[in-house]
């Protein structure tokens, strides 16, 4: 495969994760979809290895999504604010400590947002909480999967 279809590639594994943040946005299956134009373009096994791993993890998250509790009455689980500082901690967090500190990450840049924003500690765990039991969570699932899965595509495509 060729460098161009790479950045390609890589494009919309972007797109798919900007997307998993986005409400409507399907960024899961843009994240699959990718992988899965990769795979195809240069079947390989390393890359039907990726696309399974892929497949087999998305599917894990839904079910794990399915079995947080139900989203409160609010369709969007934060505002704009929270969602960007909550992703930038979830992306730095995936790197600085690789791979499991996407979580912590996304919970650190949503309380310093709140935190911000509300001025106390007390005040920025409450509204960490609310948002986090609001779909926080659910997202954090989708956005972690996704991650694990563009990084696995970066691991291929480096070392493979």
């Amino acid at each position: 495969m060729g460098v161009w279809d790479l950045l390609l590639v890589g494009l919309v594994l972007l797109l798919g994760l900007c997307g998993v943040l986005v409400p409507g946005v399907p960024g899961s299956w843009l994240v699959w979809a990718g992988v899965m134009w990769w795979t195809v373009k240069d079947p390989q096994p390393v890359e039907w290895w990726v696309l399974v791993g892929a497949t087999v993890a998305l599917f894990l998250s839904q079910v794990v999504r399915w079995a947080l509790p139900p989203r409160r009455s609010r369709p969007n689980w934060a505002g704009r604010r929270m969602t960007v500082y909550a992703a930038a901690g979830s992306f730095l967090g995936f790197f600085l400590i690789p791979v499991i500190g996407s979580i912590p990450g996304f919970m650190a840049g949503a309380y310093l947002e709140e935190r911000l924003r509300l001025g106390s500690h007390g005040e920025a765990m409450s509204a960490l909480r609310t948002a986090m039991r609001s779909g926080g969570s659910s997202v954090l699932a989708e956005l972690f999967t996704c991650q694990l899965i563009a990084g696995a595509w970066l691991g291929a495509v480096i070392w493979g």
